[in-house]
């Protein structure tokens, strides 16, 4: 069984990952342990590189420092051009979860698959709003988990895109017909507000930046959103 199922079964089948992006840096480990209290299932790591999206953010070093300090699964959204190239520093610093963008790469995607697993990794895939599930189908059996963007990438505190909801459920008719073994994470403008309908399509992993971050409560929000 893919471990993200047994961590999911583990926490009743729905999971926060808070978003450091959105968290205050001058006081990360407070932080990390503050959203741990406070039941996150999760920690969802942008990696952002100033070419395939405009902003910067954090690097291996940076993430190695977190997993030294927590007790959470680590998940690395990687928003890069080169994937394949940096995979195994994003191994090795502590991701238990490395997920890459089919818009990064022109071609190669399965051997980053091949390539992350060969580094005992599990290997995500994440798509744009506006990438169809039809352009990844030929990927679905071989990846652990698939990202679902509700934004376009690069910038924290977006409005959610509803119309991503369809191609959720989409994918979780797939993997339920042909017995697929990815989990669905969904990521981008999520909170109280809207978590129903993510849920409700098929999202596991809800990824929520402001809305957790930027709330007066922490464990109030991430119940609110696992509902």
């Amino acid at each position: 069984m893919n471990s993200l199922y047994q961590r999911l079964n583990d926490l009743g089948g729905i999971a926060v990952a808070p978003s450091l992006l959105s968290a205050d840096f001058s006081r990360l480990g407070e932080e990390i342990e503050s959203v741990t209290r406070a039941g996150a299932g999760f920690l969802h790591i942008d990696v952002m590189d100033g070419h395939f999206v405009e902003n910067i953010s954090m690097g291996p070093i940076i993430i190695r420092a977190i997993a030294s300090h927590a007790k959470l699964p680590l998940i690395t959204h990687l928003m890069i051009s080169d994937p394949l190239r940096y995979a195994e520093a994003f191994v090795e610093c502590g991701s238990a979860v490395v997920s890459f963008h089919w818009e990064a790469c022109a071609d190669g995607h399965l051997g980053i698959v091949e390539k992350l697993h060969d580094l005992g990794c599990l290997a995500g895939l994440a798509i744009n709003p506006d990438t169809p599930i039809e352009a990844i189908r030929h990927l679905l059996p071989s990846v652990d988990l698939l990202l679902c963007m509700t934004v376009f990438p690069g910038f924290g505190g977006q409005a959610f895109i509803s119309d991503v909801l369809a191609k959720v459920r989409e994918a979780t008719r797939l993997r339920d017909e042909h017995g697929y073994g990815y989990v669905i994470e969904v990521d981008g403008g999520i909170k109280p507000a809207n978590a129903a309908m993510v849920r409700e399509a098929g999202g596991q992993i809800l990824v929520a930046g402001t809305a957790v971050f930027k709330s007066p409560d922490y464990a109030e929000a991430i119940e609110a959103i696992r509902g």
